[in-house]
């Protein structure tokens, strides 16, 4: 688990568990070769034992956030190295990655994104190469009002994004692709009824029998009313019958 301090230059910090999160060792300082100011968030993908992949974000070169990068691990975690920076330095920020493995073996993450002026919208970019080059794909959405994404393979193949909805009405929304993140279906809405835009940074999860469980941060009536929440909810059914 990763944490980060200052929202433009960091520090970051993880956390490890050995028994299914009962009990963490910690924090441990999160350093990347050839990346400065790193600001972590739990993205990771597991490559082998001791191999794995680390996407985040770091610091421009005004040291404003943020700019996402791949890193990778071959010892366990001990020590990690850039792979490379995903897309050009924007004017505004990208941050906060949501990946997963393609089942051909491709990388595939969803990026929080906003320029000055702008939507802020959920873009996508692939890797055919373990995080070495990054072609985009495009956006996962319209404007949003600036929500990070959660990215999950459900049962029957499909992916599903979900993220924090921060424009009226206030809540959550989910979108599901049938073609390996290449292009999204019609927005879902999970819920919308916040009281401001003051929510979302989802995680979620696929249950069992099926059902996508998406945990988040809401608010309520008065100011000082923040809580974690969770949606159980069943994707609609693909129109390809996959």
């Amino acid at each position: 688990m990763f944490q980060f301090g200052n929202m433009h230059v960091g520090p970051s910090y993880f956390y490890v568990s050995t028994n299914r999160c009962r009990t963490w060792r910690g924090p441990f300082s999160f350093a990347v070769q050839g990346v400065d100011k790193v600001t972590a968030r739990t993205d990771l993908i597991m490559l082998g034992q001791h191999d794995c992949l680390m996407l985040g974000s770091a610091a421009k070169a005004n040291n404003k956030e943020g700019r996402p990068f791949c890193a990778r691990t071959t010892d366990g975690g001990l020590t990690w190295k850039l792979v490379a920076f995903i897309g050009p330095e924007p004017e505004g920020y990208a941050i906060m990655p949501s990946s997963l493995r393609l089942k051909n073996g491709a990388l595939l993450t969803t990026i929080r994104h906003a320029d000055p002026g702008k939507p802020a919208v959920i873009e996508v970019y692939r890797s055919d190469d373990l995080g070495q080059h990054w072609q985009f794909l495009g956006a996962a959405t319209g404007n949003i009002g600036g929500n990070p994404p959660s990215l999950v393979r459900l049962n029957d193949g499909r992916l599903a994004l979900t993220y924090g909805y921060r424009l009226k009405p206030f809540g959550a929304r989910a979108r599901i692709s049938n073609d390996e993140g290449c292009t999204w279906g019609a927005e879902i809405i999970l819920r919308d009824d916040g009281f401001s835009g003051d929510l979302g940074y989802p995680r979620s999860t696929l249950r069992a029998d099926g059902k996508v469980v998406t945990v988040y941060y809401f608010n309520g009536p008065r100011d000082e009313d923040r809580t974690i929440q969770a949606t159980i909810w069943s994707p609609p059914d693909s129109p390809q019958g996959k």
